[in-house]
């Protein structure tokens, strides 16, 4: 499989390549050449299927034929050593539980696959690379864990300081080893800004061979497709059209079910779920793209003001806002909104959402009053207690910590304090 850039000003690249840069040279993000749809008893014979099998085929033909099959398989099964649970809420909604891993993060995923392809493709490689990454909350500590002790790899986490909850924080600061984490005196689009702005520094990339474990990375990126099919298999027998509702933030994860829909997964709509920082429900309405600076919410994953992936689904859809509007619905909510479903979805089910599912919550409330015939999955993100403030003031209930948290919060925080560009350049080159 090739990659092309989005920018259209480089020359193509293997999967080898664009996971080792990251970004193209011209700044642009990496693009399968083709996507060749699985066949239809493929998910016709899904329930026959383990888990395993079902990412192994779906993303085969992404990484052909630079990781052999065999070698495929035992990173696919590394990858997906937890589970991904539906919870039914009613007749027309459910909950895809994606914090099973070991940050309790949907990042997981990718992170770990991304960690055991560079780490395949770097083992006869005396040189070593440097993964670069931005997090607005659950990126930050799923890249930490996924690279943690792999060889020839070092990880630097860019996060913005106060803007991400306390458990996140402990989850990438605390593991030593190959990884550091940097704190930003600004906002997650300063992190990123700064990521990007890394890759295309002659001065620093004549020195050290940088890579992205953003979303902007191919392996951390398609990976995620594999958890839409899974949802999929557990729900396809209640004879209902599907719908994602899926809480957006850089748009990487409701990009992937995108992918997931290209290779043939049967899926009538998405709902982008979007707080306060809301540029894509604006476009569907206006047709115009605007980042904005990104506003802090208590669903700080979603705190972006420039969604990088958004690109990604532009090309999907050729460009054509009538045909992407078709397939995409989008709403927004605030903090009190995101509050008062939260409370909602714990007194009528009896379910603890974190704010991140209490957004898709609504967003499939949204499109439901207009489709009532269809069933909708919003993704369960992360696990409740990484925002235990905020969960336990809303339902006045006090959370028992799961055995991946217990780890990681009475740890010693560990730091380096930056505030601009020349300062992650010196702390890298040093």
């Amino acid at each position: 499989m090739n990659y092309y850039s989005l920018n259209h000003q480089a020359p193509k690249s293997s999967f080898k390549d664009a996971v080792i840069k990251g970004l193209a040279p011209d700044k642009g993000l990496y693009f399968p050449e083709t996507i060749a749809p699985l066949p239809k008893s493929f998910f016709e014979n899904i329930d026959n299927l383990s888990y395993s099998e079902i990412a192994f085929e779906a993303i085969k033909q992404f990484v052909s034929p630079e990781i052999p099959e065999e070698t495929l398989k035992t990173i696919v099964e590394e990858t997906l050593s937890f589970e991904f649970p539906v919870i039914q809420l009613n007749e027309n909604i459910s909950v895809l539980e994606l914090f099973h891993g070991p940050t309790m993060a949907f990042k997981d995923v990718g992170a770990r696959f991304m960690a055991r392809c560079l780490g395949y493709f770097n083992k006869n490689n005396e040189k070593e690379v440097t993964v670069l990454v931005a997090t607005s909350g659950d990126t930050g500590g799923a890249v930490a864990n996924g690279f943690l002790g792999v060889k020839g790899v070092n990880v630097v986490i860019l996060y913005p300081s106060g803007k991400v909850s306390d458990i996140q924080e402990k989850q990438l600061t605390t593991l030593g080893q190959n990884i550091k984490a940097l704190e930003v005196n600004g906002t997650f689009d300063d992190c990123q800004a700064m990521v990007k702005k890394a890759f295309l520094d002659d001065s620093l990339t004549n020195k050290m061979q940088l890579t992205s474990a953003n979303s902007i990375n191919v392996a951390r990126w398609l990976p995620q497709l594999f958890y839409f099919m899974f949802a999929y298999k557990q729900l396809h027998n209640k004879h209902k059209d599907i719908v994602f509702s899926v809480p957006s933030g850089n748009f990487g994860n409701i990009c992937a079910g995108m992918m997931a829909q290209q290779l043939g997964l049967p899926i009538k709509h998405f709902v982008a779920s979007n707080n306060a920082n809301n540029v894509v429900t604006r476009y569907l309405v206006s047709k115009l793209y605007e980042p904005k600076p990104s506003i802090q919410t208590i669903s700080n994953a979603m705190d972006v003001g420039a969604p990088s992936n958004f690109i990604r689904i532009q090309e999907i859809y050729k460009n054509n806002f009538e045909n992407l509007k078709q397939n995409l619905s989008s709403f927004s909510y605030s903090d009190d909104e995101t509050r008062v479903a939260m409370k909602e979805i714990y007194n009528k089910y009896n379910y603890v959402a974190d704010p991140h599912g209490a957004v898709g919550y609504l967003g499939c409330k949204a499109y439901l009053k207009e489709n009532p015939n269809t069933h909708c999955v919003f993704l369960e993100t992360a696990h409740p207690t990484k925002f235990l403030d905020v969960v336990e003031d809303v339902i006045q209930e006090k959370q028992p910590l799961p055995e991946q948290i217990k780890e990681v919060i009475d740890k010693e925080k560990e730091s380096f304090v930056i505030t601009g560009y020349d300062d992650l350049k010196d702390f890298l080159l040093n």
